[in-house]
């Protein structure tokens, strides 16, 4: 009966685990696919002076570990003046990590859309970014989502 009183002294601190992994998995993807959307945008029209600063982000996010990036963001930051509490640690880290991986599925995705896609919003009046918004972006969204199999 000793497991009993351990899960019941333990469920409390488990549930709160729960609570707060939830937590951290919906901010991060939320905010990490409006970065990502937003990184995806600037690299593919190729902006002369962010392009290759998003695409240093990038390379860097997905090029260094996690744990490295947390410990950086945690233990780094303070030594510049900025400090942050652990769970406001933790969101910032996680959404730029996640922002680096989805931008280049985001990215992937608009390169995939056919070229003639673009000549036939262009060919109708659209603007580039009427374009990317009406006829693009939608056909992306296919493509950069993955398919479910027929079971």
């Amino acid at each position: 009966m000793a497991w009993l009183e351990l899960a019941r002294e333990a469920l409390p601190v488990l549930m709160t685990g729960a609570l707060y992994t939830l937590m951290f998995a919906v901010v991060s993807m939320v905010l990490g696919l409006t970065l990502g959307f937003v990184v995806a945008l600037i690299r593919f029209a190729a902006v002369p002076l962010l392009a290759p600063l998003v695409s240093v982000y990038v390379s860097l996010m997905r090029g260094t570990p996690l744990l490295v990036q947390i410990f950086v963001i945690y233990y780094g930051l303070p030594s510049v003046g900025i400090e942050f509490q652990p769970i406001t640690a933790g969101i910032p880290a996680l959404t730029l990590n996640v922002a680096a991986y989805l931008s280049e599925s985001m990215r992937g995705a608009l390169n995939g859309v056919d070229r003639g896609q673009w000549d036939a919003a262009l060919s109708l009046g659209l603007t580039r970014w009427q374009s990317v918004q009406c006829v693009i972006a939608p056909q992306a969204l296919r493509l950069a989502v993955p398919s479910r199999p027929i079971a």
